[in-house]
């Protein structure tokens, strides 16, 4: 099983920009596919953004398309966000995940299709 952890997350101003990372410690992500998805206070997780296990297809909610750009390095068993014109409502702790199932063609949103969990990394945006 993986073993993932994210940084990169901070206190930005809004329209400012970060790229989180996920690295996976134990190498074992390279045939999944990888989503970020993001917890506010109060409030359930939701999906951000997914990719498939070669990079060639992405995904992202509506809430953060245009603005958002997830990516990775299968030599580096890292996965990136990348996200730009930051607004206060992305205030959240950022979380990476793998999906279940290895080679999977299908990209989902539902958290209940990933596993391995990182312990989130928190992103902060001031109006």
């Amino acid at each position: 099983q993986a073993q993932l952890a994210e940084s990169g997350g901070g206190l930005v101003q809004a329209g400012g920009s970060l790229r989180l990372s996920c690295v996976d410690s134990r190498r074992t992500t390279t045939r999944y596919a990888m989503g970020w998805f993001r917890q506010a206070p109060g409030k359930e997780r939701e999906f951000v953004a997914t990719i498939s296990w070669l990079g060639y297809s992405t995904y992202y909610a509506d809430s953060v398309k245009g603005r958002f750009t997830i990516s990775r390095d299968n030599a580096k068993s890292t996965v990136y966000l990348q996200m730009s014109d930051l607004k206060p409502e992305d205030t959240a702790v950022y979380y990476c995940a793998a999906d279940r199932v290895p080679g999977r063609t299908r990209l989902s949103t539902g958290a209940t299709d990933y596993d391995s969990w990182g312990q989130g990394t928190q992103v902060t945006v001031s109006s």
